[in-house]
């Protein structure tokens, strides 16, 4: 049990604010805000909506999420109707949009803003002012020491304060000497709180500033950061699309390295980045090792082969000539993609194709399937069909998806029609629907771009409340006070005392390391206690 001497304030009592009061009974409306502000500022309903915030943000991990992921949204709803519509209207499709979970966000940030303030001007003024005065009775601390010595007052002070240095803040009143050391704990504590309020502030700022998109390029060509040349884009909320920072990226080449038995060492994507003046550069983009363009970052999310296909229809004419991007399904790079073909020539139907590319074929009694991640024996496989493909519909379709709902499946006898088809190929079309040509075999790569201007106060918020935790955690809050008298024989009587915050197993050799100090300013006359 730890005694307190009587008018000594404590550490708490000294450094932080007063906790708030309870309500009292018929204090009016203005007491009673009063009273409900105190209690928003405290620390503990800081901690408290901390945590709900938290807790309110996991339903965006469990559900799917309209701006990110539309489509998994509308699929939610079609397998999940009755759910769907309560989900809806509880706002967990858009939980980082919904107006609970910004009345959480708001309610902490004035928390700790209103937390924070009182705190920091009752540290300025703790900064400002001198060392507490030395009690009157040393020896009821439990840290206490005492020391006779036959050197002078005047050397004594001068060891004590040699000894303090200028670890601890010094006064010295008639008294004897009062000194202190660890307001770096307040300050952290503080540092630490202000840099939350800047992780809130980050985190509000990249919501409404930032935007994120993602792009296939085939190599060869180009991307702009423009919305129609992306493939899906979320933008923050204050985003303009038609204010994006312009420049281009063009893929010059995709390299991939790996092992025999298919393990990937490396993708590197050569690209040159082109600015609206002209000026441009070359770099290269690996996995987690983006480049910066324009103040956003393009990642090289995903890769694979994008087949130069070409299709005449049954008239002659050119339907199709261009890099099909086959997206990879295994560790060999088996990949599936579509072609979707429109009619050119009137009175001919359109065609559709869907099936894979496989890089390294292998043909064998269980069928067609790769074997190998590099291109060294490339194959497409291919079912036709024919019909509408609904291209005239206005209807958005996802490219890597056939629907052949409305078509009618192209047939070799009495089985569906496979198209086997390698490189420098053309293979024709069965009942006179025209040709297929597989004319060269480009790579693509899946580009991820990420534009956020607030990742770097969100960066130093984050170091700055490390900081201030480590500080507020490690550094020791100590007090001590050393008294200078005589004794009946004129020798020089020294009693000393220490107060820490908390427990602090440094405290007593902080002590004895002024005492040693003291015994060496006379060490031929010395009695302790």
């Amino acid at each position: 049990m730890s005694y307190r001497p009587e008018g000594l304030r404590t550490m708490d009592e000294a450094d932080d604010a007063p906790p708030p009061p309870a309500a009292p009974a018929g204090i009016g409306l203005r007491g009673w805000l009063r009273w409900a502000w105190r209690q928003l500022t405290s620390m503990r309903v800081a901690l408290l909506l901390l945590m709900l915030l938290a807790l309110a943000a996991l339903p965006g991990a469990f559900f799917p999420q309209r701006p990110q992921d539309p489509a998994a949204v509308a699929a939610y709803y079609a397998d999940n109707p009755g759910a769907a519509e309560w989900l809806e209207r509880l706002g967990l499709f858009d939980v980082y949009g919904a107006p609970w979970f910004a009345a959480i966000y708001l309610l902490l940030f004035v928390s700790l803003i209103g937390c924070i303030l009182p705190r920091t001007r009752a540290h300025v003024r703790a900064l400002r002012a001198a060392p507490s005065r030395v009690p009157r009775r040393l020896g009821r601390f439990p840290v206490h020491a005492t020391h006779t010595t036959s050197a002078s007052a005047a050397e004594v002070t001068r060891a004590v304060r040699r000894a303090l240095g200028r670890r601890f803040r010094v006064a010295q009143t008639p008294e004897g000497i009062s000194a202190e050391r660890g307001y770096l704990r307040e300050t952290g504590n503080i540092v630490f709180h202000l840099s939350l309020v800047g992780v809130l502030l980050a985190l509000g700022a990249g919501q409404m500033l930032s935007y994120r998109g993602q792009a296939v390029v085939v190599e060869g060509r180009s991307f702009a950061n423009a919305l129609v040349d992306y493939d899906s884009f979320t933008p923050g909320t204050l985003v303009d699309t038609d204010d994006l920072e312009p420049f281009t990226v063009t893929l010059d080449e995709l390299t991939s390295e790996f092992t025999w038995d298919a393990q990937a060492r490396d993708f590197a994507a050569d690209v040159t980045v082109t600015r609206p003046d002209g000026e441009a550069r070359t770099d290269t983009i690996r996995v987690n090792y983006p480049i910066n363009a324009a103040g956003a970052n393009v990642y090289l999310a995903g890769n694979g082969f994008a087949p130069h296909l070409t299709v005449r229809d049954a008239a002659g004419e050119v339907a199709f000539s261009q890099p099909v991007p086959f997206l990879p399904e295994d560790d060999f790079y088996t990949s599936r993609g579509v072609v979707k073909v429109p009619d050119v020539s009137p009175g001919l139907e359109q065609l559709g194709f869907t099936g894979y590319l496989l890089p390294s074929a292998v043909l064998d009694e269980e069928g067609a399937r790769s074997v190998h991640p590099q291109p060294n024996a490339p194959l497409v496989v291919l079912d036709v069909y024919t019909g509408d493909l609904g291209l005239d519909d206005g209807v958005p379709q996802n490219v890597y998806e056939l629907d052949t709902e409305g078509m009618t499946p192209v047939m070799a006898g009495e089985e569906a029609a496979k198209i086997l088809i390698e490189p420098g190929q053309e293979v024709e079309l069965p009942d006179g629907l025209g040709t297929i040509a597989f004319d060269s075999l480009p790579r693509f790569a899946a580009l991820d771009l990420r534009y956020d201007p607030s990742l770097t106060v969100l960066l130093v918020s984050a170091l700055l409340a490390m900081a201030g935790l480590s500080a507020s955690l490690f550094a020791p809050r100590r007090r001590l006070w050393v008294k200078i008298g005589q004794d009946e024989d004129g020798r020089t009587v020294v009693e000393a005392a220490a107060l820490a915050r908390g427990d602090d197993p440094g405290l007593e050799p902080e002590l004895e390391r002024v005492m040693t100090a003291v015994r060496a300013a006379a060490p031929t006359s010395q009695e302790d206690t």
